[in-house]
């Protein structure tokens, strides 16, 4: 996971060299996450964490370009009222969180200069995650995660507004595989090119 995540990096650093010529931004970014972690040990209900980071524009023509992502990324969850019929070890009804560095590297489209279409993968790595879901020290879920995502952004200027759709393609349960558990939800975010 490490190396597909410098690979990407890197690449991404070299498209910067070949593509500063067309446009080149760097920014930050900020906003709210509605998010839920989805399992049927898990409840329907989307929690609000937030995310903090920076971003990059690389603009290949006028309307294609790639912006890559480095993001502090907050998932809050909320186990269902029968997680310990599934996992009779674990506390029902318990609200935690997961800590990531999620790294996002989209394709962006601009039919005008006003507004971006943008999808593609995110790499996220969790930095933290609350240890008292299964009553021990044990660690209930995964150290890595990879998402897709979709979205639009309004660029006003230097400001970006946008918002967009995460999809986890991975089970981050690392328990057992009774359940499949996913992060899926909402992200909403100002952004602010200072470059």
């Amino acid at each position: 996971m490490k190396k597909k995540t410098l690979a990407l990096l890197a690449f991404a650093l070299a498209l910067t060299s070949v593509s500063f010529a067309q446009g080149f931004h760097l920014g930050v970014k900020g906003g709210a996450n509605i998010f839920k972690v989805d399992g049927k040990s898990f409840s329907e209900e989307y929690k609000f964490g937030y995310h903090l980071g920076a971003f990059a524009e690389i603009n290949i023509n006028e309307k294609w370009g790639i912006q890559p992502e480095l993001l502090w990324s907050q998932t809050n969850y909320r186990t269902g009222n029968k997680f310990s019929d599934l996992y009779p070890e674990g506390q029902n009804d318990v609200k935690g969180k997961l800590n990531y560095v999620s790294i996002p590297i989209l394709l962006s489209f601009r039919p005008v200069k006003l507004i971006s279409f943008q999808v593609g993968p995110q790499f996220g790595i969790m930095t933290s995650q609350d240890k008292d879901l299964l009553g021990e020290t044990k660690e209930a879920f995964k150290s890595g995660d990879f998402s897709m995502l979709g979205g639009a952004q309004l660029n006003l200027g230097a400001l970006r507004v946008g918002g967009r759709y995460v999809v986890g393609l991975t089970n981050i349960n690392d328990i057992d595989n009774k359940d499949k558990w996913k992060n899926q939800g909402f992200q909403l975010y100002l952004g602010f090119a200072i470059l």
